[in-house]
């Protein structure tokens, strides 16, 4: 993985995943990779999907984005700050999404960042996705920060599975186009911690950043499981 795209969306600039976005930046450079790094904030990103994305329409009397992803994508016609972006996801192997959580999601602006870069046409439609998606080959990794506490999250707790929590973000989006995605790397209780755990917090982050190339991946399904009306194919013991 050469080339690193780093999407970092938090509104503080000193924060502490700011300096997760900083941290990583620096160790991929230390690896001897390429490292973009996109500031939503810092950049005024528009998170906003509208018809003032598409300056040339397919169809002028109704929206339907997709369609119109599709249609300025193959005439070439993207709005410049969202050709920006997919661009920069062409160019790399491993983008990294840094944030903190809002609400059991992503900020709002990283959600519109989503609405509008993973256009359909070039990275799904059809039946392109998950192991058939055009970001198919390309590697996503998630790194967060939560005020809450690990026994917080998981079977039983009270806020259940974190990644049950992220499956619209980690299968739903990121699986859906085509990535292979990393286990997401998660700052705990951040707000509500000593200086010595925030560092501690960092130390580790920093060793997962070094260690990116072997970390697990998630699993998602496979299209070849399904027919072509995407019902499930009968197992041997089944048969």
């Amino acid at each position: 993985m050469k080339h690193v795209l780093i999407v970092h969306a938090h509104p503080e600039p000193q924060s502490f995943c700011a300096s997760m976005k900083s941290t990583a930046a620096r160790e991929f450079e230390s690896m001897g990779c390429e490292v973009r790094v996109v500031d939503l904030y810092a950049m005024g990103f528009q998170p906003v999907a509208s018809a003032a994305d598409f300056p040339v329409r397919a169809q002028r009397e109704y929206l339907t984005y997709a369609l119109e992803q599709r249609h300025a994508y193959s005439s070439a016609a993207l709005a410049p700050d969202i050709a920006e972006q997919v661009e920069h996801l062409q160019w790399a192997d491993l983008v990294v999404l840094n944030f903190p959580i809002f609400w059991f999601s992503v900020p709002a602006i990283l959600k519109g960042w989503i609405d509008r870069v993973l256009l359909s046409g070039p990275f799904y439609g059809g039946l392109r996705f998950y192991d058939r998606g055009g970001l198919k080959g390309k590697v996503a990794w998630t790194t967060f920060t939560l005020g809450g506490q690990p026994h917080m999250f998981g079977p039983g707790s009270v806020h259940g599975e974190l990644h049950a929590m992220l499956s619209h973000l980690l299968r739903g989006t990121l699986g859906y186009v085509g990535f292979t995605v990393l286990k997401p790397f998660v700052g705990f209780h951040i707000p509500y911690v000593s200086a010595e755990q925030r560092a501690e917090v960092m130390e580790r982050f920093r060793h997962d950043v070094r260690h990116v190339a072997s970390r697990p991946a998630l699993t998602f399904p496979s299209l070849h499981d399904f027919d072509a009306g995407l019902h499930p194919l009968a197992s041997p013991a089944a048969a």
